[in-house]
């Protein structure tokens, strides 16, 4: 089926663009700069598409980030050390951001003629992000279904909305997927910091994977630390 693919050019998004153009199904990426402060992300989208010759629509919604106040990814709070399951973690949520973000793909795959909007979502994301959760993806397909209703027909694609990211490194390894061309990390510097809840998520997903993770961490040590604690209490 003809796929437009939401890609942050994070390590599960572009792994699924890469599982979707080996299925021949992948049409395009969408992505966004909402004013985050990890935009660097957005060069990495902008390469998976060329590597996988495909469009990467690069959509400006800064001015709508500007007022989603109240983010440590859009404001001056800073970004929190620790795992994902961690309550420090809500002040990275961005209010809708992902209902916002389906919600323009839509319209972008209803003209350009695709039948299925992807999405990378998986359930790490459960605890923290209420738009990444199975409810909210069931409920969205159904009213994009009658928003659309008579001009097109798009269905919601959510394959890794259950699985863990673990799984998504291990099914990325089998398409070949090169995962140094991702990034993951919140607080957009140079390298991965390795604190953050996506660094700290990203290098345990290789762990439990059992592939080797090529990503340059500044505290490569700090997710493993992090783990002992969490499961010390």
């Amino acid at each position: 089926m003809k796929t437009a693919l939401i890609c942050s050019g994070g390590l599960d998004s572009v792994c699924l663009a890469h599982i979707l153009a080996s299925e021949g199904n992948l049409t395009r990426l969408i992505s966004f700069d909402y004013g985050q402060r990890h935009n660097k992300e957005l060069e990495f989208a902008k390469q998976c598409a060329q590597h996988l010759n495909v469009p990467c629509h690069v959509i400006d919604l800064t001015s709508v980030g500007n007022a989603l106040t109240g983010s440590a990814l859009l404001n001056d709070l800073d970004v929190p050390d620790g795992h994902y399951a961690e309550e420090t973690m809500k002040t990275t949520i961005v209010p809708n951001r992902n209902a916002i973000m389906l919600t323009i793909a839509y319209g972008v795959a209803a003209s350009t003629k695709d039948e299925r909007v992807a999405t990378a979502v998986h359930g790490g994301d459960h605890f923290i992000y209420p738009d990444c959760r199975p409810l909210f993806t069931r409920n969205f397909d159904a009213m994009q279904r009658a928003a659309l209703d008579g001009y097109a027909d798009i269905s919601l694609y959510t394959p890794f909305v259950n699985r863990t990211k673990a799984d998504i490194v291990a099914e990325g390894a089998k398409v070949k997927v090169p995962f140094e061309q991702t990034w993951s990390c919140y607080k957009g510097g140079v390298h991965h910091c390795g604190r953050c809840g996506t660094c700290v998520e990203r290098a345990e997903a290789f762990h439990l994977a059992g592939i080797a993770d090529p990503t340059q961490y500044e505290d490569p040590h700090f997710w493993q630390k992090t783990i002992q604690q969490n499961e010390a209490t």
